[in-house]
């Protein structure tokens, strides 16, 4: 920034001397401060800033909404956890978690905005290199192009996911002029599956800096694309590779941390599971560096890390789900919502009443993820109860854990220069490796390799095995009884429904859930039944609600409609 304030400045000092010399008003001629002219953004490092501005917006750049955590659109959608905190705290979420939206929903534009501006940050790094200055090389533009069609092909996958077709825009649209034709008549799928396959073929297989996209980041996600279009064995070869050869952006054999709370802890970043995470920072002047989508995701209390606000309440449903059976297994079909298989809480229970925690087994990924009495909080204390919730008739009994900062990570995984301290600089995952092994094993049950699938997910599962909570005297937190699946897989059936619920306990809370089952085609009966549940509990908040298919997809927000016109921009059926 300093540079080029001494370069306006030795502009402004050569027009002065100009005018002892000349009659002129050339000099008046001043590029405005704060506006970079289109040939210094076409330099190397106009390029570069330029594509560090399309990566930025991939945390929702203050839009809670907005970011590729997808807490409200995956998980809170999915049934892993409600809005929680009280009713009338940012009250529009309460229509999203009861699928009662419509196109003029003050939210339902969130992720449509931010995904835009996304789009148009990485077509802007594109359009620029279509006239590159002189000191930009033919591997210049090959690396900087594969990095902004990988992020261009990013924003364009959370587009189809949550809204189905959308107005398709790549580099050669005039912005300037004709915008307002483009319709969302066309599939995306392949237009997406085009920018991922240049990332495969144009990005080298490591980076020299940390969070940039490599090669295998790109063959993750492109197999992610096919496998959410039921092109399984395509996915199946990517996904070989990629766990065979794959590799972090800086040289890392790709691998599973060994214990699973280490995952959500900043001296870990970037670890060999990280797959893709976008970076994140604390204390560097801007919050909006940090995780600015979670600052209101933390318990309730001035005694606890976060101090606000009390949202994103781990579900009943959920919780219930880490129920493990005599060998260790989960209980598929939802038996874990009946009878004594659902775990014990402390629902309308004060702090100061008499309580003692479940006792039954458990698989330890539950109190790495999920908040509950008695149980340690990360190093702060054991969770106390009511006390840290806001609202337990709105919300329930549980707090959220995933990218929760330690007390140990204050002041340096952690931001305190704004409103609340509940900012962290916490990476946060969009693809990791066991994620890559539960949807590789996906692929491996659809094209008949069902062995192949029961190794993958008992890799997860020995992981988890490994991932006891315990207290500081080294006794556990509860009883965790991890078994792995010892007996061969030969019906396809049961084997679907154990890799569909591994993928809850494993990535539960990390945005995915809701994506999952419309992809599997149950998301009707799933959701219906969460709802159902979940009214028994709490019933403001969810009595009466049901999902209907057409909240598989988000409605076209009304604004752009109106904007364009409904016969250009045309709204998904049902609203």
């Amino acid at each position: 920034m300093n540079n080029f304030k001494l370069k306006i400045g030795a502009l402004l000092s050569s027009a002065a001397m100009m005018v002892a010399v000349s009659c002129s008003d050339d000099f008046l001629d001043v590029p405005p401060t704060g506006v970079l002219a289109e040939n210094q953004l076409s330099t190397v490092a106009g390029l570069e800033a330029s594509l560090i501005a399309a990566y930025s917006q991939v945390n929702g750049r203050a839009n809670r909404l907005a970011s590729a955590s997808n807490w409200v659109w995956g998980s809170i959608r999915g049934g892993e956890a409600n809005k929680g905190t009280d009713p009338g705290d940012f009250a529009t979420i309460n229509p999203i978690q009861r699928f009662e939206t419509n196109s003029a929903s003050g939210d339902i534009g969130a992720k449509w905005n931010g995904a835009y501006e996304g789009i148009a940050r990485a077509n802007s790094v594109l359009r620029l290199m279509q006239n590159p200055a002189p000191d930009v090389t033919e591997a210049d533009i090959t690396r900087i192009s594969a990095q902004a069609r990988f992020l261009r092909g990013h924003y364009y996958f959370e587009l189809k996911r949550d809204y189905n077709n959308t107005p398709y825009v790549d580099e050669n649209v005039d912005y300037g002029s004709g915008l307002e034709e483009v319709s969302n008549n066309q599939d995306l799928w392949p237009f997406i599956e085009a920018d991922f396959k240049y990332a495969v073929d144009n990005l080298p297989p490591t980076q020299p800096q940390v969070g940039r996209v490599n090669q295998y980041a790109a063959k993750a996600y492109l197999a992610k694309v096919y496998l959410y279009q039921g092109k399984y064995s395509e996915a199946k070869t990517l996904f070989d590779d990629v766990i065979a050869n794959g590799v972090t952006s800086n040289g890392v054999k790709y691998g599973l941390v060994d214990q699973y709370q280490n995952l959500w802890r900043g001296a870990f970043d970037n670890n060999q599971e990280t797959v893709w995470a976008y970076q994140s920072a604390a204390g560097t002047g801007s919050v909006n560096n940090a995780n600015p989508e979670f600052d209101l995701n933390f318990p309730y209390n001035s005694a606890a890390p976060g101090v606000c606000c009390g949202f994103y309440q781990p579900s009943f449903s959920f919780v219930n789900s880490f129920r493990t059976d005599s060998n260790g297994l989960p209980l598929l079909d939802r038996q874990y919502n009946v009878g004594a298989n659902q775990v014990k809480n402390d629902m309308n229970l004060g702090s100061g009443s008499d309580f003692t925690p479940d006792t039954g087994n458990l698989d330890p990924r539950l109190d790495h993820t999920v908040g509950r009495r008695g149980i340690p909080y990360l190093d702060w204390q054991d969770h106390p109860g009511a006390s840290w919730i806001r609202n337990q008739p709105n919300g329930g009994p549980y707090s959220p854990k995933k990218y929760v900062y330690s007390r140990d990570e204050v002041g340096s995984f952690q931001d305190n220069s704004s409103w609340t301290p509940g900012y962290t600089g916490l990476n946060v995952y969009i693809i990791r490796f066991s994620d890559v092994l539960l949807m590789s094993a996906e692929a491996d049950i659809e094209t008949g390799n069902l062995e192949t699938a029961r190794a993958k997910v008992n890799m997860v599962r020995e992981r988890a095995q490994n991932s006891n909570l315990e207290r500081e005297d080294g006794t556990l937190a509860a009883n965790y009884v991890v078994g792995l699946y010892e007996s061969p897989w030969t019906d396809a059936t049961v084997a679907r429904k154990a890799v569909r619920l591994e993928r809850m306990l494993e990535l539960g809370m990390e945005g995915h859930r809701f994506y999952d089952l419309v992809r599997w085609g149950i998301v009707n009966e799933e959701m219906n039944a969460y709802l159902q549940y979940e009214a028994q509990f709490l019933s403001s908040a969810f009595g009466g609600a049901t999902f209907t298919d057409p909240y598989i997809y988000n409605p076209i927000p009304l604004d752009q409609i109106d904007l364009v016109g409904s016969d250009i921009l045309i709204q998904n059926p049902g609203f």
